[in-house]
């Protein structure tokens, strides 16, 4: 179900990663350092329960796909996620405080797409498998 996303993977391009984080409330600080970040990403499964793993940012979440859960994000916002598979493509939507955002992630020509968006403000990461 999940195999094409299971591994790890690092960022190799991104666009408007920086109005993206602008539109989530980050401070000019904080979006400098997630900016330089260049994060690998581990995804991995265990029976029903799916891991991301981000290195660079520090963060871990566990989830059962399309079972909300709470998560601290990289930039300390308590959101309540849930994430769900449709038509290949990995949806996980953050929702805290009356805000939502969305992170779809996909496999294209096998590297990892995600695109972050918020309001209208898309930002697109693109990972390759190591």
């Amino acid at each position: 179900m999940l195999d094409p996303f299971l591994g790890t993977w690092k960022l190799v391009s991104s666009e408007n990663f920086d109005n993206y984080l602008k539109e989530l409330g980050m401070s000019f600080a904080a979006r400098n350092v997630g900016g330089l970040a260049k994060p690998t990403v581990t995804i991995s499964a265990k029976g029903e329960m799916f891991t991301i793993k981000t290195n660079g940012q520090n963060t871990e979440i566990s989830f059962k796909l399309g079972e909300e859960f709470d998560e601290t994000t990289a930039d300390n916002r308590e959101v309540k996620s849930i994430i769900t598979l449709e038509n290949g493509t990995l949806v996980h939507v953050q929702k805290w405080q009356g805000k939502e955002t969305t992170i779809k992630r996909k496999i294209v020509d096998g590297k990892m797409m995600v695109v972050c968006s918020m309001n209208n403000v898309v930002s697109t990461r693109i990972y390759e498998k190591i």
